[in-house]
């Protein structure tokens, strides 16, 4: 006799797809988790509850090198989602999963026509999720607090206010704020080297373009203040003064 399983409780399972860190080290891999600690060390918080992938396709590294990055990595809050690029050999039991197949943000199958205010673990600090998939950019007309975070990968984000030291703007175009940018901003999110970055006062913590990041003790005094607009030249981020 064949029994059809229909008065069972059914598990619902559901597709998710979310902007994701992408850490990728090279040698000497001390080098880089030094380099990783003077980013962490001052922009606190950088890495604090987001999913971060570990893309390894070029580290020339073997199981235990890659099982001591890890935990090196654990050690410091990074909590690695997935390994990106690895042999299937590399990866062994206990480690996170291989990942592969990455698809531009531009693909997200999403249907809200307004950015929404979704709350974070700490729910005194909402995260700003932009869900938009037919437009190339995204206007917000209010200023962004404290513990906020604007994520739009699908293209360029303009803040109609300013942008709170502790909130974070992060655009797979370009970043645009008319107001004092004291936050971070992070353009090019998702490889786009010309991106750029203007705001009517430059008082960030952490300014990136396409990766390549500069924190605030590392700007010119004379652009403290200021009006400037930064792009990326090969691996260096330039900054003028906007008349």
């Amino acid at each position: 006799m064949t029994k059809v399983l229909t008065d069972a409780p059914s598990i619902r399972i559901k597709g998710r797809s979310f902007l994701a860190v992408v850490l990728t080290p090279d040698l000497p891999v001390a080098d880089w988790l030094a380099r990783l600690d003077d980013l962490a060390a001052r922009s606190a918080g950088f890495f604090l509850g987001r999913p971060v992938v570990l893309d390894i396709t070029d580290l020339a590294i073997d199981r235990p090198q890659l099982t001591e990055l890890i935990a090196e990595l654990a050690g410091r809050n990074v909590s690695i989602m997935g390994i990106e690029g690895g042999r299937p050999s590399i990866i062994g039991p206990g480690m996170p999963p291989a990942l592969k197949g990455g698809r531009p943000a531009s693909d997200v199958e999403v249907g809200a026509s307004e950015p929404s205010v979704v709350p974070s673990n700490d729910e005194s600090k909402p995260v700003l999720a932009e869900t938009r998939t037919a437009l190339q950019s995204l206007i917000i007309r209010e200023p962004v607090r404290s513990g906020q975070s604007v994520i739009f990968p699908e293209g360029d984000v303009t803040i109609v206010g300013s942008v709170a030291s502790g909130a974070e703007i992060i655009a797979g175009g370009s970043v645009h704020i008319y107001g004092a940018l004291r936050g971070r901003a992070m353009a090019g999110s998702l490889g786009n080297a010309s991106a750029r970055i203007f705001c009517r006062k430059l008082e960030a913590e952490l300014l990136a373009i396409d990766g390549i990041y500069k924190m605030a003790e590392d700007m010119a005094p004379g652009l403290r203040g200021q009006a400037v607009q930064l792009w990326l030249e090969g691996e260096t981020i330039m900054a003028e003064k906007l008349n």
